[in-house]
């Protein structure tokens, strides 16, 4: 089914930021993210004093990161970008979330300093990746035996019943009421990943509001044309770039 052409101009729609829900209350939980989920509600009694949450790009990391965040109190540090001031921040705050090491270590010595000092001060790190600590590419040995020696917590890419609850909650964020029938057929065609769910009904908000018409299958399929396009206009930069992700 196609959207047939309009004689009249397209309503003009300004394109206003829509941020993200990162709270909570609004992280859904199945069976891909059960485990991570569990981990979380564990903490403080986390058997180690460091845990790593491993997962695809998508997979809403940065969001249960930032969930952890807000029940811990912790900072958040990008790995990449560790430094001496990560360790004084730890000492006044021995709670910290690093991010994506999977994408280089700006220091190594510091993080395995960080990981010492979580066990000397009871303190809790949480890390974040996109594979295994077995695949990351670090070049001190100590911090390598370390880091293998954390037992992952996988978090998988959403199956079908979350993204169907995840694109009902993004519509609802919205004011938009959808019929059944459109999630479904979203979530039988879009990318399986929470990023994908964001932009997909950013688009789907951006078309109905210009054509002044509800979110139907045929807008639901236009905005999955244009977000595959890559003409969606705001959507996220990315789950590990936002600090959920």
């Amino acid at each position: 089914m196609t959207l047939r052409a309009k004689t009249e101009p397209e309503q003009l729609v300004l394109a206003l930021p829509h941020r993200p829900a990162q709270e909570a209350e609004d992280f859904l939980v199945s069976r891909s993210n059960a485990a991570a989920v569990d981990l979380v509600d564990r903490w403080p009694g986390w058997p180690l004093p460091a845990a790593l949450v491993v997962g695809p790009a998508g997979a809403g990391k940065s969001h249960l990161a930032n969930v952890w965040r807000l029940r811990s109190g912790a900072l958040v540090a990008p790995a990449s970008r560790l430094d001496e001031a990560a360790v004084r921040a730890f000492e006044a705050r021995p709670a910290l979330v690093v991010e994506d090491i999977d994408r280089g270590v700006g220091s190594e010595q510091v993080l395995f300093h960080l990981l010492n000092l979580a066990r000397e001060k009871s303190g809790s790190i949480l890390m974040t990746s996109r594979i295994a600590p077995g695949e990351i590419d670090i070049t001190l040995p100590d911090l390598r035996s370390r880091l293998r020696a954390t037992p992952p917590v996988l978090i998988e890419m959403p199956d079908g019943p979350l993204i169907r609850s995840v694109l009902v909650k993004l519509f609802a964020d919205r004011q938009l009421a959808v019929e059944p029938h459109v999630i479904s057929y979203l979530a039988l065609h879009m990318d399986r990943s929470m990023d994908a769910a964001i932009q997909v009904v950013a688009a789907c908000d951006r078309l109905s509001l210009a054509m002044q018409r509800k979110v139907t299958r045929a807008v639901a399929a236009a905005a999955l044309a244009s977000v595959a396009a890559g003409d969606a206009d705001d959507g996220p930069p990315g789950e590990d770039a936002v600090a959920q992700d």
